[in-house]
């Protein structure tokens, strides 16, 4: 695996993100398709709230202390405990732009670091940095894919055009 296309992708998709979440209107960013849906407010919270406790905090402290359980987590209760619908919009995607930097400036400082290093998880086995690694990137093209997905019905809506002439979605 090459770490240093992992991280350099992690950084190019902040740029993705920007381009797809910055500059929308209050409708845009809290339209559902349905109730069982995410809008893109409780998206961008969810990318800030990952980006911090979940994948740099994990990747660092498999590299740190492998021997350790790492620190306990719950996003799907985040949504209502951290109360995604209340946020700013645009404050909370600078925030998750301004933690994609940290998290670049953090890996690109990492020297000769123990990709391998591992934690035992009792239910999972073994879950090295390398694999939080690429998680990370896989999770930013889950969501990258997701608000396409949000952005595309919000249009078919919005439209209220057929829009198969573009192709198959």
């Amino acid at each position: 695996m090459n770490y240093t296309n992992i991280i350099t992708q992690l950084s190019a998709n902040k740029s993705v993100f920007k381009s797809l979440l910055a500059g929308l209107s209050e409708q845009e960013y809290l339209w559902k398709s349905n109730t069982e849906k995410w809008c893109l407010l409780e998206i961008v919270c969810h990318l800030y709230d990952e980006e911090r406790e979940d994948f740099r905090t994990r990747v660092k402290h498999v590299l740190e202390t492998p021997e350790l359980a790492p620190p306990s987590f719950d996003p799907v209760v985040w949504v209502l405990q951290r109360k995604y619908m209340d946020q700013d919009y645009s404050e909370k995607l600078n925030e998750f732009l301004e933690e994609r930097n940290k998290s670049i400036e953090w890996l690109r400082s990492l020297v000769d670091p123990q990709w391998h290093n591992a934690y035992e998880h009792p239910k999972f086995g073994k879950m090295t940095a390398k694999m939080f690694l690429a998680n990370w990137l896989a999770h930013d093209y889950m969501h990258i894919r997701q608000i396409l997905n949000v952005k595309f019905n919000y249009l078919k809506m919005d439209s209220n055009e057929t829009l198969v002439y573009a192709g198959d979605w």
